[in-house]
């Protein structure tokens, strides 16, 4: 079969601590399917926002986790590259298990002001959120599935990284590629010819750009992203998946459109659709 592109929007509550993410999701899947003339497929239903501890918002989350994972797992297995709107950056304990499955020499390239390589063990705060690459490499059991090789995983705009992380970084586990005028190039030769699985937590670019939970300056420009996504492009793309785009700072602010982000990835976008 040819390759082929489709959309899907993650709809379920995983770890959220507001409900503007899963708006957030649906507005870039809605754009995307406009501006492609694709249907998106809607997976997950929503749970109550649970602040209670990781746990909790795991078990909660579960059901639509595992819907997350046979819909990434169907695309695969029929050769279509995803492009997957989530809510938040947790649904990676779905996702990423499943890439590792039918493209283990693949990278991951994850952009994303945090490094999300804690545990239960490690995580002084016990965000759900904090856990979403250290479940699929394995350092933890989510019961979602692992097989991911951490030396795959490229960390791209990554600052504000906590000690158990930055070991992992200086003992050469895996890249970080920091924010910065050598992303692009430092992308490149952290790629290093591999196809490529992207993932954007919004909050790797400078505050107040789009809307999201999580402000950490030192960010990215839309500008840097694009030139970063413009390298990328040179690989092989298997897959694109955006996280953590609220609709608006607060609940019943203004909505933010997607526009801009999706510009700013464009070369990704084409690159899914050759």
């Amino acid at each position: 079969m040819t390759n082929q592109m489709q959309i899907t929007v993650f709809q379920g509550t995983v770890g959220d601590r507001n409900d503007l993410a899963r708006p957030g999701a649906m507005a870039i899947g809605t754009l995307m399917a406009d501006r492609l003339g694709l249907a998106p497929e809607i997976i997950g239903t929503a749970s109550a926002v649970i602040g209670r501890g990781w746990l909790e918002a795991l078990e909660a989350a579960r059901p639509s986790l595992i819907a997350l994972s046979d819909r990434l797992n169907h695309l695969f297995a029929d050769n279509i590259k995803p492009f997957t709107a989530s809510s938040r950056c947790a649904a990676s304990l779905a996702t990423l298990p499943v890439v590792a499955r039918y493209y283990p020499d693949a990278c991951i390239v994850w952009f994303d002001a945090h490094a999300d390589l804690n545990t239960p063990a490690t995580s002084v705060t016990g965000y759900l959120g904090g856990f979403s690459i250290a479940g699929p490499v394995g350092l933890w059991d989510s019961g979602l599935g692992s097989g991911l090789d951490l030396s795959a995983v490229i960390l791209a705009g990554a600052r504000d990284i906590d000690p158990p992380e930055q070991k992992l970084i200086d003992d050469g586990k895996l890249q970080w590629v920091p924010a910065g005028g050598g992303l692009a190039e430092g992308l490149r030769r952290a790629i290093n010819g591999r196809a490529v699985y992207v993932h954007l937590d919004c909050d790797v670019l400078e505050p107040g750009i789009v809307p999201t939970e999580y402000g950490v300056p030192g960010g990215l420009s839309l500008d840097d992203l694009h030139h970063a996504c413009q390298v990328i492009a040179e690989h092989s793309i298997i897959g694109v998946e955006i996280a953590e785009f609220q609709i608006s700072q607060a609940e019943n602010g203004t909505p933010a459109t997607p526009a801009a982000l999706l510009d700013a990835l464009s070369p990704l976008i084409n690159g899914l659709t050759r």
